[in-house]
């Protein structure tokens, strides 16, 4: 869009603040009902939506995106199934909107308690994966909040065609379009004033890379929610069990490489490096992964790669978040010095260590805080859907208000309910 019909937020913002009123009115039945027909117009409209995303695609390869980019904007017939199913698991998911706490009866009569309640209007900016588009309206929607999204240029076609089987869901069942809206042009200068809004936007939502979050903090008068920058590291001590450990490098960094909880830096104790590097050489090098190692362990694994392409690691590769087929590898003498490069590091997304000492595991846990900390498993769990919140709209790497997968709950907040019989205060 160009000229006069680029987009009018303060239009957007007034009627989505309108929209969240009335969301903030349904009931959990109504707003599951929302949600399914959202799911079964998915279904229907599966070809429209695969036209579009297939000419971003396109676009993509022609301005020469990466294989992984591509990865993470492409939609295919799985993936459209697999919305549908996530937003018809939502539904199955218990609503906290209304739900009350703190339920006391204080001394001078007053009978006190806090109740949930939706946030109001949430702003969503966020790149490439359009499969977002779905979770952050469906979540919003099932809390009674409205949402403004702001995608990627880069998907702006599977955007639109998203929102759009969003808006024909709501109207078929009777309830405002501008519940859930998108920003439908790539200029820039829209997300300054949508991170301006603050008449009528309540929250801020960055997903993205680090000069998103950091325009988002510097500029926005609304209070933002950062996180989803992933710099995952996982620990390999002298007790764990390689065979298992080989597996669990192979799922955090191979399954789905281009998403923020996949790793980025493999820690190896050195009394097991000589045998367990090689292994895991030949296992990730069958998926192509470039391994970036320094030290003792590029002499490693220079002696022998197991077929994978083995360079030796730049001064900042250890402060990278890949979201590709490359891992960061280093021998750290032990525990101290693990922790102590995580803490260096990390970005407090996941981090993981692999022990059969549960001293260390203690250790780990109790001085690692990042959103997620894992012992013996895949950083790959750090998601909403595995850890039982059904979507997610974010993985919050900060400490308030919310931290880790920002599910259902972290989209409300709470206002107490004071009832009294006639009380006044002395």
């Amino acid at each position: 869009m160009s000229g006069d019909n680029k987009p009018n937020l303060v239009t957007m913002g007034k009627a989505a603040k309108a929209a969240a009123r009335e969301l903030a009115k349904l009931n959990s039945g109504q707003k599951n009902q929302a949600l399914l027909a959202i799911a079964g117009e998915l279904e229907e409209q599966v070809e429209v939506v695969l036209a579009q995303n297939a000419l971003d695609i396109a676009d993509g390869r022609a301005k020469g995106l990466s294989e992984a980019l591509l990865d993470r904007l492409l939609l295919t017939e799985e993936r459209v199934a697999r919305l549908a199913a996530d937003t018809r698991r939502i539904v199955s998911l218990t609503d906290p909107v209304g739900k009350e706490t703190h339920s006391q009866l204080l001394p001078n009569g007053l009978r006190l308690s806090k109740r949930r309640i939706p946030i109001g209007v949430i702003g969503v900016i966020y790149e490439a994966r359009p499969n977002v588009t779905i979770d952050i309206a469906t979540l919003c929607l099932k809390t009674g909040n409205a949402s403004i999204l702001r995608g990627g240029s880069e998907t702006l076609r599977s955007n639109l065609a998203l929102v759009r089987v969003i808006q024909a869901a709501l109207e078929r069942v009777n309830l405002p379009e501008a519940a859930v809206q998108t920003i439908d042009d790539p200029d820039r200068a829209l997300v300054s004033q949508l991170l301006r809004l603050d008449q009528y936007v309540d929250m801020i939502i960055p997903r993205g890379g680090a000069g998103l979050h950091r325009l988002c903090r510097e500029q926005s008068t609304i209070p933002v929610i950062t996180g989803g920058i992933g710099i995952c590291h996982l620990y390999v001590d002298e007790s764990a069990d390689l065979e298992k450990a080989v597996d669990i490098v192979e799922n955090a960094k191979v399954q789905r490489p281009s998403v923020c909880n996949a790793l980025d830096t493999l820690l190896v104790h050195p009394s097991v490096a000589p045998a367990f590097l090689p292994q895991v050489a030949a296992r990730l090098g069958q998926s192509g992964v470039e391994l970036r190692a320094e030290g003792a362990a590029l002499e490693i694994l220079e002696d022998d790669s197991g077929g994978a392409n083995v360079v030796a690691a730049g001064p900042d590769d250890f402060d990278q978040e890949w979201l590709a087929l490359i891992l960061g590898v280093k021998v750290v003498p032990g525990l101290d010095e693990a922790i102590a490069h995580i803490q260096q590091h990390s970005t407090e997304h996941s981090e993981a260590i692999l022990t059969n000492d549960w001293a260390n595991a203690t250790r780990f846990v109790d001085e690692i805080n990042s959103a997620a900390v894992f012992v013996n498993a895949s950083t790959r769990f750090n998601d909403g859907g595995e850890f039982g919140l059904g979507a997610e709209v974010a993985v919050s790497t900060q400490k308030l208000h919310a931290r880790g997968p920002m599910g259902l709950e972290e989209l409300t907040t709470y206002k107490w309910i004071g009832l009294g019989d006639g009380l006044v205060r002395s």
